[in-house]
């Protein structure tokens, strides 16, 4: 299996007993077409089939549907974490006693305020009914926690909420951004800005060190210090926590009310939907290669804005796609909410300000010597705009755009400078590397061998870059011709063709 799914989110009802003004999927009453216990208990063994580690039951209000209980023991009973997510109204002493049956491992409760933001955005006397859950799970065998989502209401409270959930002996807090999704859509007003989301971040790693662990949400991040020091407290058995890219039809996915399933609950649309469990089984659904294809081949260069030329691009893949879809439209669009671009929108504001050729020339080498490079880059265009054929400049910008991962930018700059200095070692091989990346070894090779002919004593780069590339291909025996042109050539190189030749032997071991 290419994909092995580890979780997912299972909404068992939309109905619900609260009309929130920031509810995603506007939850009500239920609906006629929801899976029947037979079908549920059925489905809760599929995923244990499958795999899956841990799952979060949720709705609507999942405590308002009945059988509840059966389909969290079932899937304990086959091998899966049953976890959910509740707005606490219902809980009591008896919810808690079913749910320590059940083995439900985390029972997060929605808290989204101090008491009048919260009764005001959910319903009065729900405040109260949640800090009494707390009460009670605090001696329990079920972890409480809290999910928090934030909007301007409540982004001022985040420090009150902190005290009382640690009072409350609430271990666990998950922060998420609302959407301008279902109900929330009516309520524009109170949606955060972009750059706000460094408030969260700056409020969770000044807590680091407080007796409660914060879980950043998937719409929050990326590509921050302080937000990966909060990922490692709250992920301390993952060695690399940054932020990969969303697990959508990855590593997990989500179930409707009526068995349809899809990547993300949250990303609903009817495009969306690989398949039903009324009509194929769920493991076939999650092994069509076909299925999921908008998460699982989306890739950097399908994305728009700064994300589309952003360092952390290919990893990161835009961060959040619901994200994306709900602030601008489509999942392919930038990622205004993601840190890194918020950060970067404020370098491209101080540059505004810069328009002497000379300055920004100087502050383009700086910054690329200094290994800045997405600052570098917007520098360089910013430059180019003005003397779009500085050669310099234009080498410059295919080398930082290699850099970024952007090959198809670095292949024009180069082409552009080669075209004004066809005969330039270091700009024949950076146009090789671009092609290369692109996939076009065979042309790439035309100018890598260039470069090769054009390079000397005390340039012997390009013999390095073409063995590495040819190493990347597989190419093993032409890399080792190319190793060897370069050591009879010139002796200098042979502690650099031990270390390709070492290289080589890894990769084959």
């Amino acid at each position: 299996m290419k994909y092995k799914p580890i979780t997912a989110v299972w909404e068992i009802t939309m109905a619900c007993n609260m009309r929130c003004k920031h509810c995603g999927s506007s939850c009500k009453e239920p609906l006629p077409d929801e899976l029947s216990t037979e079908e549920a208990v059925k489905l809760a063994r599929d995923i244990g089939d499958l795999g899956l580690k841990w799952i979060t039951l949720s709705g609507g209000e999942p405590l308002v549907r009945r059988d509840w209980p059966i389909i969290a023991q079932e899937l304990t009973d086959n091998g899966v974490i049953p976890n959910m997510i509740t707005n606490g109204w219902l809980f009591n002493e008896e919810i808690l006693k079913n749910a320590e049956k059940a083995d439900i491992g985390t029972m997060a409760i929605s808290l989204d305020g101090l008491k009048e933001t919260h009764d005001y955005m959910r319903m009065n006397g729900s405040y109260d009914r949640i800090m009494n859950a707390f009460e009670l799970m605090q001696d329990s065998n079920v972890t409480a926690g809290a999910i928090t989502t934030i909007h301007n209401k409540n982004i001022n409270e985040l420090e009150e909420i902190k005290n009382i959930l640690i009072d409350r002996g609430v271990k666990l807090w998950q922060m998420q951004i609302g959407l301008p999704m279902g109900n929330f859509v009516n309520h524009p007003e109170m949606i955060i800005k972009p750059e706000d989301v460094n408030k969260v971040i700056d409020f969770a790693h000044d807590s680091l060190n407080e007796d409660i662990i914060i879980f950043p949400a998937d719409c929050i991040g990326y590509y921050n210090l302080k937000e990966l020091e909060v990922r490692r407290k709250a992920y301390p058995d993952e060695y690399d926590v940054k932020w990969k890219g969303c697990t959508a039809g990855k590593r997990s996915f989500g179930v409707l009310h009526n068995g349809e399933i899809l990547g993300c609950t949250s990303i609903r649309d009817r495009e969306y939907i690989e398949g039903s469990i009324r009509e194929t089984p769920l493991r076939e659904i999650w092994e069509n290669e076909n299925n999921f294809s908008w998460s699982r081949s989306i890739d950097k260069s399908k994305l728009g804005g700064l994300c589309n030329e952003c360092i952390y691009g290919q990893i990161c893949l835009g961060g959040c796609p619901n994200t994306r879809l709900t602030m601008n439209g489509t999942i392919y669009s930038e990622n205004n909410y993601c840190s890194y671009v918020v950060a970067m929108k404020g370098a491209l504001k101080w540059l505004n300000d810069i328009n002497e050729f000379d300055t920004l020339k100087n502050m383009a080498v700086n910054f690329t010597s200094a290994g800045d490079y997405q600052v570098a880059g917007m520098i360089l265009d910013k430059s180019l705009s003005i003397n779009p054929d500085d050669t310099e400049l234009l080498s410059y910008q295919g080398f930082v755009s290699f850099m970024l991962g952007n090959y198809e930018k670095s292949k024009i700059a180069n082409e552009k400078a080669l075209s004004i200095a066809p005969d330039d070692a270091y700009i024949n091989k950076g146009m090789g590397l671009s092609l290369s990346k692109l996939g076009k070894l065979d042309e790439g090779m035309n100018y890598l061998n260039k470069a090769m002919d054009l390079a000397n004593e005390n340039y012997l780069d390009p013999y390095y870059d073409t063995a590495v590339t040819l190493i990347e291909y597989g190419k093993y025996s032409d890399a080792l011709q190319v190793i060897k042109k370069a050591t009879d050539k010139y002796p200098q190189f042979e502690p650099t063709a031990r270390s390709l030749k070492d290289m080589i032997r890894g990769i084959k071991q």
